[in-house]
């Protein structure tokens, strides 16, 4: 049986490694390939395709996991259709928390650059201006509540 693609030429055909192939298989998110008399695995063409759409969910948020349980749902006569739709708007809120929680962080980033800046004009040249040692500074100084998530910006920053 030489029909099929070799995981190799599935791999290259999608723009993903062999690694990554094999990792879909694991997953189950990927049918297994089938293996012709010489022993090589040989997945149908139509995988292809599969694969490019479980890249693209996976690239809007969607994780392997739930992908793999959508695709066993719908093997097993259930189309998923509201779970998936119900993911995409717990992904959507999700993003829309983060986008918000980046603004601030921008927002707090772009008032301290608007300080250092004062402070490196009143710093003589030569001398250290300490503009890391006064990131700290705004948590000793500023009202907590003007700055709610910046607990949450330092966390995010760090991952």
């Amino acid at each position: 049986m030489n029909e099929g693609l070799l995981p190799a030429e599935l791999a290259r055909m999608c723009g993903v490694s062999a690694d990554t192939i094999r990792h879909y298989e694991r997953k189950g998110v990927i049918p297994p390939p089938v293996r012709g008399a010489n022993g090589y695995r040989r997945f149908p063409p139509e995988t292809a395709e599969r694969v490019r759409l479980i890249r693209r969910a996976v690239a809007i948020g969607f994780s392997l996991d739930e992908i793999a349980r959508m695709f066993r749902q719908r093997a097993a006569g259930a189309p998923p259709c509201r779970q998936v739709r119900a993911l995409a708007a717990e992904k959507l809120a999700e993003l829309d928390r983060r986008i918000a929680e980046l603004a601030a962080i921008r927002g707090e980033l772009a008032a301290m650059a608007a300080q250092w800046d004062v402070r490196l004009a009143a710093t003589p040249e030569g001398e250290p201006a300490r503009l890391l040692e006064s990131i700290n500074e705004g948590e000793r100084h500023e009202d907590s509540h003007r700055y709610p998530h910046r607990h949450l910006a330092s966390r995010r920053l760090r991952r």
